[in-house]
């Protein structure tokens, strides 16, 4: 995968690469594959702000008889704070205030906030056992799609890209789309380095797709521009841009030329994609009561189906709000009312088009929540602290288990007594199931091979079916 120094090399691998495109799209995936892919696609339901585990996945009926009493020091062992709690006094225990119930033939312990996805138990892989390094939300979603904590790296959407290519030439292998949250709430922010291509040739990075007007910005053409007016520019500095890399032999004036006709292919298929009022009216009843909402994370479910459909192969949503350090019995309330019916009716879609037995579908955040209280606690309100040590993910779809519960908290759902996750081991299973070995998946820069699992990873066999 390591792209070589030698001019003379690389012009006749682009060469080879634009012929083989032209020739047979798939052709080019169907080569780069480490191994036989269970997955074709992912789509990555990323929840910004970090989702409170004992809220939703972690069942701690034990908590119950704790209300009130302080966090053992032998639990918390000194692990590092945040500045928001470093200068509490204490440390009360605050166990949710939502119940939990047993759903599937599985049996799977999910919270009484998601009704509609505990429908889809039998289909959820549950990691329970997820850890990182980062403390702070920017470092750790940073690490999350990124593999490290510093932002300049590549995207795990860019690594799919620049490792499988796409299946679609009319539209980009990786899309991201934003949500905001229907409730108030404290949505942190979002850097384009989450989806962008960092040493990559920026071919690869995640385009962006909003609500508005222009679903992506400034694809369409200026008033007074006709499409052919417009394919005579981009011919004019095609021509020139080639004259350039004759010289250079710079990837990035090759990606400069690819991303020009893909934005022109893309004003033919951007609009039918994102036209959802092309969609049945069961549809929109199926996603809930904001789906005919522009830009919520309903829309976007439906978005992110119709790009599946179309051979899009890395589909991330972000919602952001999760971040709920007081009054959280309410915000998560909310976040789940926003996502939980169309998260569900997202498997059910994809279920019944046959799309899950080859996409993998992740849901999750950067890190978890503790389990004593940030700021007053009361029998019905509080709040909680980031908790790197421990939290919940669930996968669907291509390649892994279906029913299954990986890894295992202690009784206070703060330390992992099996089993754990670290965010390397996600992501090199994630690969593995799309056909790529994680240790293959290599750029040369600056001297060094880089991967998105660094010097890290394994697969977490666990969880495979």
């Amino acid at each position: 995968m390591s792209p070589t120094n030698a001019p003379f090399c690389r012009r006749d691998w682009l060469k080879a690469l634009a012929f083989a495109s032209l020739s047979d799209p798939g052709l080019f995936a169907a080569q780069a594959t480490h191994l036989a892919p269970r997955a074709r696609r992912i789509i990555y339901l990323t929840q910004a702000g970090a989702p409170s585990q004992i809220e939703l996945f972690d069942h701690k009926p034990a908590l119950a008889t704790q209300f009130d009493k302080d966090l053992p020091d032998s639990i918390r062992n000194g692990q590092r704070l945040t500045g928001m709690t470093a200068g509490q006094k204490r440390f009360p225990i605050a166990p949710s205030v939502y119940k939990f119930q047993q759903h599937g033939q599985s049996g799977m312990w999910l919270s009484e906030l998601l009704p509609h996805t505990s429908k889809f138990a039998d289909d959820l892989c549950l990691i329970r056992s997820m850890h990182t390094e980062a403390i702070n939300h920017d470092p750790a979603m940073t690490l999350l799609q990124t593999g490290h904590q510093i932002g300049g790296r590549p995207s795990f959407g860019a690594w799919v890209s620049y490792g499988l290519g796409s299946e679609n030439s009319d539209l980009p292998a990786f899309v991201a789309l934003i949500s905001r949250p229907s409730g108030p709430t404290n949505a942190q922010p979002l850097h384009e380095r989450m989806w962008g291509s960092g040493f990559l040739p920026s071919k690869y990075q995640g385009v962006r797709m909003s609500s508005g007007k222009d679903p992506v910005l400034f694809l369409s053409n200026p008033p007074g521009i006709t499409t052919t007016r417009r394919r005579a520019m981009l011919d004019d500095v095609a021509a020139l841009n080639r004259l350039k890399l004759g010289e250079s032999h710079d990837p990035e004036t090759q990606a400069r030329i690819d991303q020009y006709e893909m934005a022109f292919r893309m004003q033919s298929a951007v609009p039918d994609l994102a036209d959802l009022s092309l969609e049945p009216a069961h549809i929109y009843e199926r996603y809930g009561p904001e789906s005919k909402k522009p830009g919520t994370y309903a829309a976007n479910c439906i978005l992110a189906r119709r790009l599946a459909e179309r051979g899009v192969r890395f589909i991330q949503l972000y919602h952001r709000g999760w971040d709920q350090h007081n009054n959280l019995p309410s915000g998560i309330k909310s976040q789940c009312y926003d996502t939980d019916q169309p998260t569900a009716a997202l498997l059910g879609e994809l279920k019944e088009r046959g799309l899950l037995d080859d996409t993998l579908v992740i849901w999750g955040g950067e890190f978890g929540r503790t389990v004593y209280s940030q700021g007053v606690l009361s029998p019905e309100n509080y709040g909680r602290d980031h908790h790197p040590r421990c939290y919940s993910v669930w996968l669907a779809g291509a390649g892994v288990k279906r029913g299954h519960v990986h890894g295992e908290t202690d009784e206070f759902s703060y330390n992992i007594v099996r089993d754990p996750v670290p965010i390397h081991d996600l992501n090199a299973t994630a690969l593995h199931l799309l056909g790529l070995e994680h240790t293959r998946l290599t750029y040369r820069f600056q001297g060094r091979d880089y991967r998105l699992t660094d010097i890290h990873g394994e697969i977490v066999k666990g969880i495979l079916a």
